[in-house]
């Protein structure tokens, strides 16, 4: 199973809009998806139709109580394939729950490692601050989207993650978790920032930043407050068109996509 957190030590940058529909696009191509919602606001779990507060165990059982897996915590969402990991405002409580747990870091990737076999993709909705939840996240993932917003302080946070990912690779492994890519988000071809914040990433960054970048439309903003990913919300939309564009973006970059073979039936959309 190829983990990827979707990260940035920035909030407001289209991380949980990315996670939710990337994931829905990835079960729509066939593949079988978990979705891990480990932010405590429950956005991810929120925007899949889902009250947070519904749920007595969520992810924070997951990473406090090792004896609950993954597989008995995971609910279905209306996407067929995409399950969810739900997440809620308890799961705050982990950072002081797991303080003096000695690997804690590593808990989630262990957790994980007991689904391998039932999922062929996982996608982590990360906290944007960096605490033992994020951390949890990048030792887990094998590699991370940064989803970067179109703005003025686009580079704000980014080089804060990319600093955070060297630790890790010295701490633990050299080989542990990698950028698998920057996303533009919120992009506006009309204005001239946009483009120039395109311009400087790509300058910066190169083949690293995405071909495909997610423009700022109405419908990816209606769609968490209809509980739907995009794909199922306006399914002939800009949005979703794109979404679609980065699952496939994504498998390609992966390194282990040659033998990443769909498990379950393209879905057709409505």
């Amino acid at each position: 199973m190829q983990i990827i957190a979707v990260a940035n030590q920035k909030g407001g940058c289209g991380k949980t809009t990315t996670a939710i529909n990337l994931a829905a696009a990835l079960a729509t191509l066939g593949h079988r998806v978990l979705l891990v919602d480990l932010d405590p606001q429950g956005h991810a779990t929120l925007g899949l139709g889902y009250d947070p507060n519904r749920f007595a165990k969520t992810a924070y059982h997951a990473l406090t109580e090792g004896y609950l897996p993954v597989s008995a915590l995971a609910v279905k969402t209306r996407v067929p394939q995409l399950d969810l990991l739900p997440s809620n405002i308890l799961l705050a409580g982990a950072e002081f729950s797991l303080r003096d747990v000695p690997g804690k870091e590593l808990i989630l990737g262990e957790q994980l490692r007991g689904v391998g076999r039932r999922y062929d993709l996982c996608l982590i909705d990360c906290s944007p601050s960096l605490g033992i939840l994020m951390l949890n996240a990048l030792v887990a993932g094998t590699e991370v989207i940064v989803p970067v917003q179109a703005h003025f302080y686009a580079l704000d946070g980014l080089k804060r993650l990319l600093d955070t990912m060297r630790v890790l690779r010295t701490r633990f492994h050299p080989c542990l978790v990698r950028p698998l890519g920057l996303l533009l988000t919120f992009m506006e071809n009309r204005t001239a920032l946009s483009k120039r914040v395109e311009q400087g990433l790509r300058k910066l960054f190169g083949p690293l930043v995405f071909d495909t970048v997610i423009h700022k439309t109405v419908a990816l903003a209606e769609a968490p407050g209809k509980g739907q990913s995009i794909l199922t919300y306006a399914p002939g939309s800009k949005g979703a068109a794109e979404y679609l564009a980065l699952a496939q973006e994504t498998l390609a970059r992966l390194p282990l996509t040659q033998a990443l073979e769909p498990q379950g039936p393209k879905l057709a959309l409505p």
